[in-house]
């Protein structure tokens, strides 16, 4: 085993000290080349994909699915490009010479000074890339797409092409079916697998059988379109109960506090009994503003991007911030100093299927209307995918909570730790309101904002969510106050 070079789990976030092993992307036998996706991790912030430093053949596997290590743990092991190895008796796949070369920027790409990318800083490349075969399911190969590969001792894809050609020389063809392969030869090809063997699941039962400690793999669908639903999931987490991963009952389900979860309590915990919480109101007509976000989206100029409440919201709590810096803080409770900040990363609470997760925009006060657009659009795009990495929900300065999405009128936020004030939008609805003297029926929505009162005042507080409401309900002010 000393020819062997491992993998250790590396610090990917700020301060990282463990992450759980969510799956494998990678078999024992498997030739991986640089770069490659080995395994996604999770850790208490994100879902991450860890890339290969090595190119070789995969070993071993030396941490199984769902288990929870320390940093610097190896995690697997990979035979270098020249060790012995038991090579393919027939069809080997080669890498392909037009494919050859690495982007720079990528692991084993260019890099300043002559040097060659590893996972953490630069070092020499002293192996070449080979193309790992892909997994395959039976489909796939008896339509021609992917190379023959070997399956415990038999070649799949002479038995594939075999059983067809058998099929066309039949006088009284049959309608296609899955040819029958020996039994230590054979894939899974359930109904529920799709691509390259994945299952099909929606990301909420995905979760659901991760924190359960489920196999999605062992589980027979009963979805549309051969998809596994939440009952599937419940039903073998039934059967399968008392688990440390969780248990379900006919009365009530346990669930694993970990993850995003298990960080999210915590940070909260931390921030309810470290920063004393202070909230203050204020019910505002927003009629304007919704007329402004209707016009925005009939202008040409931002055809393509998504305009919403929301940006207006951002951009009103952008020009408070400026005109009362003193919201924009932390403290420094070593140091007994405040920090005020000269920039903005505006942090954004968003649900996801993960748990909640404040990705923030960073600089977000250098950005115009349409270039703030763009931005949010993309940190809810990640965020929905579970994708959003650790340096995107660090750092940041002020937040907004939208909890208008669910029809919720308002509330009193948590402070991101570290963060000295988080808004709340609450949503948006006719209502009977005074206006030019007249009872008449109004867009009306109330604000809320939660700020640290040892660096937040009653006063600048209550100031600073007054400019937001301000603004919001007359949006020429921005022009005034820009």
């Amino acid at each position: 085993m000393s020819d062997l070079q491992k993998f250790r789990l590396p610090d990917v976030g700020e301060g990282l000290t463990e992450a759980e092993i969510v799956s494998w992307r990678v078999a024992p036998g498997d030739l991986v080349k640089v770069n490659d996706i080995l395994v996604e991790i999770e850790t208490a912030k994100s879902l991450v994909e860890l890339p290969s430093p090595y190119a070789g053949t995969v070993a071993e596997l030396l941490v199984a699915e769902g288990q929870t290590v320390d940093v610097g743990t190896p995690i697997i092991a990979v035979r270098p490009v020249g060790a012995p190895v038991e090579q393919p008796v027939e069809r080997s796949v080669v890498e392909d010479p037009a494919e050859g070369a690495i982007e720079a920027g990528l692991i084993g790409g260019p890099a300043p000074g002559g040097r060659t990318s590893v996972l953490v800083g630069y070092g020499p490349r002293t192996t070449s890339a080979v193309r790992r075969p892909r997994k395959a399911n039976v489909d796939s190969l008896a339509e021609g797409r992917v190379k023959p590969q070997r399956h415990g001792g038999f070649e799949v894809g002479r038995i594939v092409e075999q059983r067809l050609s058998e099929e066309a020389d039949a006088p009284h063809p049959q309608p296609h079916r899955r040819p029958h392969l020996p039994t230590t030869a054979r894939v899974s090809t359930g109904a529920a697998a799709g691509a390259h063997g994945q299952v099909l699941a929606k990301p909420p039962v995905r979760k659901l059988a991760k924190d359960l400690g489920i196999d999605l793999r062992d589980l027979t669908p009963t979805g549309p379109s051969g998809t596994l639903s939440r009952d599937d999931v419940l039903e073998a987490g039934a059967v399968e109960s008392g688990g440390s991963a969780g248990s379900t009952s006919e009365r009530e389900t346990r669930l694993p506090v970990k993850g995003v979860r298990k960080a999210t309590a915590e940070a909260m915990v931390a921030s309810a009994f470290t920063a004393p919480h202070v909230s203050v109101f204020v019910t505002v007509d927003v009629t304007r503003t919704m007329r402004l976000v209707e016009r925005l989206r009939a202008d040409r100029e931002f055809a393509d991007v998504k305009v919403s409440p929301l940006l207006v919201v951002a951009r009103a709590l952008l020009i408070a911030v400026r005109r009362n810096p003193g919201v924009n803080a932390s403290f420094d409770q070593a140091a007994g100093e405040i920090v005020v900040k000269h920039y903005v990363n505006l942090g954004i609470a968003a649900a996801t299927p993960r748990g909640l997760v404040v990705p923030n925009i960073k600089d977000a006060h250098t950005l115009s209307l349409h270039g703030l657009a763009e931005a949010l659009a993309a940190l809810t795009k990640t965020a929905r995918e579970g994708r959003t990495q650790p340096a995107e929900m660090a750092g940041g300065t002020v937040s907004i909570s939208n909890v208008g999405v669910f029809g919720v009128d308002t509330g009193t936020p948590i402070l991101p730790p570290g963060e000295a004030a988080i808004l709340a939008f609450g949503a948006v609805s006719l209502r009977p309101w005074v206006h030019k003297g007249a009872v008449v029926p109004r867009q009306v929505t109330t604000l809320a904002l939660s700020f640290d009162h040892r660096l937040v005042d009653g006063d600048l507080g209550s100031r600073f969510l007054a400019d937001v409401a301000a603004v919001l309900e007359q949006p020429d002010r921005a022009l005034l106050w820009a």
